[in-house]
């Protein structure tokens, strides 16, 4: 029956239940152990070989829990937890330029989006390009511009289906297709659009990737990050990573995550349809110069993100303040009473943040205003909270700052 349940079944019930002494938990048990002991040494010897309980970096019964259902609900031959979204980022990408058993006679190279979520481009400069990997940045909402660059056969193609902070929109189908047709391995961080939006490997993407801290988790308390793989040669070159690398997922952080998954459906579409009440409000608010949210019909990729996510636009809103200053940015931000000024996204509260200085702090003013990135851009992560009342201290806040 597992294999014909809903999405949302699965949600709730994926990962749970393992065996313990005969018996069932209801809820997977917190396995707060470094080590395993296996019935004898001929077994433990056969663990180490297998993937078996063996030490929490190798596996651990509550992580792999979380694993299972992340890949139930990605619809994945496997998934790997890591203890953050950036860990997983590292590990995707050099598992799908390095799998295993692969010999590369030259360095991988990398197109990634021109969008991407500023620590990730970083990352990319700075530890991948600095260790000889070509990297080559395009707009990945141009097609010509993909084909263009698709030509020199890059080994990985990076991108985010809906862009962090500007909201852009790529026809991801399209762009596996044609990555596939010269080799190229698709990594999709898909953070932003959560599985309830849209489900990559559905259409052809060899490596999804989430930060666990946002919508999965959902209620700002763990840090984690997780890889769903395609094919099984990916999946076992990312669990060699993550016991190579070290930056496992515990299993306290893995059990607040796990419970979060299961009102991962509830809380994206409460927030999505919230988010499309607040951008269609901040519209027609004076102080608010433009709004980018793909539900709105003025969004260049509305007709494709309509197409794509099924009706549901996701929870994130960001918009341009008249004046784009720094300081009516932080007057608005000091102003909300209801809406939480803080660095991530995707949870249960609603949040903001001021894009040029949190998430692409380490570009260069000039690198942000050819992205589209100026000063008075604030990104909304709308919560599930009345949206009477989120828009309500908008409106105050607002207010103020005129």
């Amino acid at each position: 029956m597992r294999g014909t349940q809903h999405l949302e079944t699965r949600l709730v019930h994926a990962g749970e239940r393992e065996p313990v002494s005969g018996a069932r938990a209801t809820v997977l048990p917190i396995y707060a152990s470094s080590t395993f002991v296996q019935p004898s040494a001929a077994e433990l010897d056969r663990a180490f070989d297998e993937d078996g309980l063996v030490y929490s970096r190798h596996a651990n019964p509550t992580v792999s829990g979380f694993e299972a259902a992340i890949a139930a609900v990605e619809g994945a031959v496997g998934a790997v937890a890591f203890a953050s979204g950036m860990a997983a980022v590292h590990a995707a990408l050099l598992a799908a330029g390095t799998p295993r058993g692969a010999s590369q006679p030259q360095p991988c190279a990398i197109l990634a989006a021109q969008d991407l979520y500023g620590a990730s481009r970083t990352l990319l400069r700075q530890f991948f390009e600095a260790q000889g990997w070509p990297l080559t940045f395009c707009d990945m909402t141009d097609l010509a511009c993909v084909e263009e660059q698709l030509r020199s056969q890059p080994t990985i193609v990076f991108l985010e289906p809906i862009s962090n902070p500007l909201l852009k929109v790529c026809d991801l189908p399209r762009i596996v297709e044609l990555a596939h047709a010269v080799g190229a391995r698709v990594v999709v961080d898909n953070t932003l659009a959560s599985p309830i939006v849209l489900r990559p490997l559905e259409h052809g993407a060899d490596l999804v990737v989430h930060s666990a801290t946002k919508y999965l988790g959902g209620h700002g308390d763990a840090l984690g990050g997780v890889v769903a793989a395609r094919s099984h040669l990916l999946h076992d070159t990312l669990r060699r990573y993550a016991k190579l690398l070290g930056a496992t997922l515990g299993p306290f952080e893995a059990r607040l995550l796990s419970r979060g998954l299961k009102t991962l459906a509830l809380r994206v579409r409460q927030q999505s349809a919230n988010a499309l009440v607040v951008a269609r409000w901040l519209t027609t608010q004076p102080r608010v110069r433009q709004v980018y949210y793909p539900g709105l019909e003025t969004h260049p990729q509305h007709r494709l993100a309509a197409e794509l996510f099924g009706g549901l636009f996701g929870g994130l809103v960001s918009f341009d303040l008249e004046p784009a200053t720094p300081a009516a940015a932080y007057a608005l931000m000091d102003s909300l009473e209801l809406i939480l000024p803080a660095t991530t996204l995707g949870d249960v509260y609603s949040l903001i943040s001021y894009s040029a200085r949190s998430s692409h702090r380490d570009m260069t003013a000039d690198e942000r205003r050819q992205l589209g990135i100026g000063d008075g851009l604030l990104r909304l992560s709308v919560g599930i909270e009345d949206v009477r009342d989120i828009i309500a201290d908008l409106e105050q806040a607002l207010q103020r700052v005129a």
